[in-house]
């Protein structure tokens, strides 16, 4: 306990009056800050991230400077919050989001294809990863990292697009470039899910009402019940499967492009959030769809793409990554009836697939741009590159993460817009990441075939080394 308590001691030297620390929240990091996010969302933030306001009076600390670990103890020892002598969930988030999951990397996977999408369960428990030359694998965290399923994919076209975990963890949906959804029993005694020779792969047609028209699924999410599917696709339309009834329930002619991604917004399953090709994102309100296929709202300030959206859980804000090299955050509070605003003709030719972003397209803005606050530091390109907030649990989702085509993860506040992390290691675009949900870990899946584990503070293992693998140069999707 001595040893305990004299490093703790030490950290706190550091961490008000050194000059060297790990936290991120006095951290000086390269990169520059986008500018102080005036609106609401600061408080938010503040409220699920920040100690209680007493234990700050209290506690004589350097301004602006976050209460260091042992200061936060001792107050918590006495009873400084008010609470009986516990961490409120504020309290806790302060101490954790500190500490980020940037050492490393430790290898957790290498295939000899593209990793495309890697996610946590949402207890952590489990971590699913799917990659272009068929294979999905499901590792058991608690369990050292083992492969608990490896799937072989049915009648895959191009490459996994996406998958999906029920919230129960016993199903698990995967897509392709193909209107056919498959739907696997990941709790099956079953190591090796060969499809329809080991075990089924149920098909479900998101083409039924169509006659069999074709088309690929970019994004597919179970709703929060574990009743429905919602999905965006290449047709330009979002569709909605009831599982229960075991049937296409809606579909949406939504946008005028690829529809990239689609997510629910909340745990109430009534509102739907989209992002396409044609630079919008679209609120959808199911409760109320007065005109076939007319949003609840549209939210303009992209210039390109939108390859990701990630919704904060409130019903009113999200994010979304894009190919104009930007991540945005979006209040729905703020959506207009229609896209009104006419961006005209770039006066550039320009595709993400093949081509860097015109150095000239940088630094334009959207004239009726409705985001609260933009990220820049990463690069979008030559897939659909995903972006989170991190976990509410540990970090009070004060930070913004992305994979990137500069082979990194990016790390932003925000509320300040800065950089406060850049994660190295891969070779190839990082297409996906994923933070779990209680820890500070962190998961990044490559198009080098390399998943690799970071963390604070490490397990004591080497890290991995950089791979040799030859970097494919033309990628798609």
């Amino acid at each position: 306990m001595g040893y305990a308590m004299s490093k703790l001691e030490l950290e706190s030297e550091l961490f008000e009056g050194g000059d060297v620390t790990n936290e991120a929240g006095c951290s000086n990091r390269s990169g520059k800050p986008s500018g102080k996010v005036d609106h609401e969302i600061v408080q938010l933030t503040n409220l699920k991230s920040a100690p209680n306001e007493r234990l700050c009076q209290l506690m004589p600390r350097k301004k602006k400077l976050p209460v260091s670990p042992a200061k936060m103890l001792a107050g918590r020892e006495g009873n400084y919050s008010g609470r009986g002598g516990g961490f409120s969930s504020a309290d806790r988030c302060h101490m954790l989001s500190r500490y980020l999951p940037e050492n490393g990397p430790w290898l957790v996977d290498q295939a000899t294809s593209r990793a495309y999408v890697s996610q946590f369960s949402a207890d952590g428990s489990l971590f699913v990863a799917g990659f272009q030359g068929s294979n999905i694998r499901i590792y058991n965290v608690d369990g050292g990292w083992k492969v608990q399923k490896n799937i072989l994919a049915k009648s895959l076209r191009w490459t996994v697009t996406d998958t999906s975990l029920s919230p129960d963890q016993r199903y698990l949906v995967y897509t392709s470039m193909s209107p056919i959804v498959h739907i696997v029993n990941v709790g099956s005694a079953n190591t090796e899910s060969l499809a329809n020779v080991t075990e089924i792969h149920e098909g479900l047609d998101f083409s039924a009402s169509d006659g069999g028209y074709s088309f690929g699924i970019f994004s597919v999410k179970f709703s929060t019940d574990g009743r429905e599917l919602v999905a965006g696709s290449s047709d330009d339309s979002i569709y909605v499967y009831d599982l229960e009834a075991n049937k296409l329930s809606l579909r949406i002619g939504a946008h005028m492009a690829d529809v990239n991604t689609v997510t629910f917004a909340d745990e109430s399953g009534n509102l739907i959030y989209s992002g396409s090709d044609d630079n919008l994102c679209k609120v959808w309100d199911r409760r109320c769809f007065v005109t076939k296929d007319k949003p609840a709202g549209v939210l303009m300030g992209h210039l390109e793409g939108v390859t990701y959206i990630d919704s904060r859980g409130d019903g009113c804000y999200f994010i979304s990554n894009s190919k104009d090299q930007t991540i945005k955050l979006w209040d729905i509070r703020k959506m207009s009836s229609s896209a009104s605003c006419n961006l005209g003709f770039r006066n550039y030719e320009w595709d993400y697939r093949w081509m860097d972003y015109p150095p000239q397209a940088r630094d334009l803005k959207h004239p009726c741009d409705q985001s609260v606050a933009t990220y820049k530091g990463h690069s979008v390109l030559r897939t659909l590159i995903r972006c989170y907030f991190s976990p509410e649990y540990s970090t009070g989702q004060k930070y913004i993460y992305t994979g990137s085509h500069d082979s990194r993860v990016y790390i932003y506040d925000v509320v300040t817009g800065a950089q406060v992390a850049v994660l190295k290691h891969h070779t190839s675009p990082v297409r996906d990441c994923s933070w779990h949900p209680y820890y500070p870990m962190l998961v990044s899946s490559s198009w080098d075939g390399d998943l690799v584990r970071w963390e604070f503070p490490g397990s004591g293992e080497a890290p991995a080394p950089v791979s040799t693998k030859r970097i494919r140069r033309r990628y798609y999707y």
